[in-house]
């Protein structure tokens, strides 16, 4: 990966469901909510953690380590209880 695609990535930790200008353009608005996207990132982590066969606390344990101002009961909750829909 080259230095400014890391960047990139760096920029926009939700490359996988909207594009980068998309994003900037969103966060210079002020319409992405930090925690949610958090979440979101926890949530992919987690889930490929245990297409790997690791068991699920060890997989919570790991991402304490990549979020080690998070209790393991917060992760918890994060993995096992999606956001609810919003309704219009």
């Amino acid at each position: 990966m080259s230095e400014l695609a890391a960047i990139k990535t760096l920029n926009n930790p939700i490359s996988d469901i909207i594009s980068d200008d998309i994003f900037d353009m969103l966060n210079s608005r002020g319409l992405i909510h930090e925690r949610a996207v958090r979440d979101y990132r926890i949530r992919v982590k987690f889930k490929a953690l245990r297409a790997q066969k690791i068991r699920t606390g060890d997989a919570i344990d790991s991402l304490r380590d990549e979020y080690p101002y998070l209790q393991f009961d917060t992760i918890r909750k994060i993995v096992h209880n999606p956001p609810k829909q919003a309704t219009v």
